[in-house]
């Protein structure tokens, strides 16, 4: 249900090709902007932390953290990069590992590197480098703008992440959102109870609230809003803009239950549907109540409630909803699912 995603992006002289218009570094953020926000959107409860790398050097601009608004922003402020030298894979893993080896082990570590450069200048060994992920279970997966290079392919294998060669912006988009989801657990993963709260709004009984400046904007190098609503740690009382956020004054990870819902899914997805011939075996879609014709070749059952769907509602379900209306509406079916 946590994660925390590294994204390592190839800041090199590179990223300045025109093979994606109108480069590969513009390209590269524009998707990354709908990545990011579709990521929090699907594990709202997650971190992400965000390395630049450039002339042989790696940078960590953003620590983890679960505000995408920031790491948004830093994004469009990085389209007047100057792209210089060569980018330096080893230092960019070393960066990232330095944090994720904090992490507990209960929370998934990742790291995704977008590579645009058939080269990287390293100081040491790399396969060192890569040993020491291997071991902390720490998953790697690279999306290569140019060709594939061996030592990525490396990395990706020893870290049982994914490596593949994007063919045009779409197809980076595509290979892009698929790290959205959440990779298979491992089976030794460790098991943990994490203390949460779920904050609440104050009862002023009929006054007017006090104007206050929140948590997360109290250090802020920005102009500080003051306010009257927000979010107010259950255990400390100090009070936050938004909401998922770790409470920096007693660290409690405060969320709401949809974010908890939304995380959930991931861990019990639908079953795929069983595709069958349509031979009248029932006249409408359960979900939609589209009415079955002629022109309507096959059919998709759940293979737990027996219910029939059209192909536009099996792809809403498994794609957006990640619940089967059939097995949410038959009360013993729901039970035998949850248990």
């Amino acid at each position: 249900m946590m994660r925390h995603l590294f994204l390592i992006l190839d800041c090199s002289e590179s990223m300045s090709s025109q093979d994606l218009k109108p480069t590969r570094m513009l390209c590269s953020l524009r998707i990354l902007e709908g990545f990011i926000e579709e990521f929090f959107d699907q594990n709202p409860i997650s971190q992400m932390g965000i390395i630049l790398m450039q002339n042989k050097r790696a940078e960590k601009v953003c620590e983890l953290g679960g505000n995408f608004r920031k790491h948004i922003k830093y994004l469009r402020s990085m389209s007047k990069t100057s792209l210089l030298g060569e980018p330096s894979l080893q230092n960019g893993l070393e960066d990232a590992f330095s944090s994720l080896k904090l992490v507990p082990t209960h929370a998934s570590r990742e790291v995704l590197v977008i590579m645009g450069s058939l080269t990287t200048c390293d100081p040491t060994d790399i396969n060192t480098t890569i040993q020491k992920f291997k071991q902390e279970g720490i998953r790697c997966s690279i999306i290569g703008l140019a060709a594939e290079v061996h030592i990525c392919r490396t990395l990706a294998n020893e870290t049982k992440g994914t490596y593949n060669i994007i063919l045009d912006d779409s197809h980076y988009k595509d290979l892009l959102y698929q790290q959205v989801e959440p990779p298979p657990a491992a089976v030794a993963l460790e098991a943990s109870l994490i203390k949460m709260g779920f904050p609440h709004q104050m009862n002023t009984e009929g006054t007017d609230e006090p104007l206050t400046i929140c948590m997360c904007h109290v250090d802020s190098t920005e102009e500080g809003k003051l306010t009257t609503g927000g979010y107010y740690c259950p255990q400390c009382l100090s009070k936050y803009c938004e909401l998922p956020v770790e409470c920096r004054a007693c660290g409690l990870t405060l969320v709401s239950a949809p974010h908890l819902a939304r995380s959930y899914h991931h861990l019990f997805p639908p079953a795929n549907f069983e595709e069958m011939q349509f031979d009248k075996q029932v006249t409408t879609c359960y979900a939609c109540q589209k009415t079955f014709n002629d022109g309507d070749k096959q059919v998709y059952q759940c293979p737990t409630c027996k219910r029939m769907f059209c192909i536009d509602c099996d792809i809403f379900i498994h794609d957006t909803l990640h619940t089967c209306p059939g097995c949410a509406t038959n009360l013993s079916t729901f039970q035998l699912i949850q248990s």
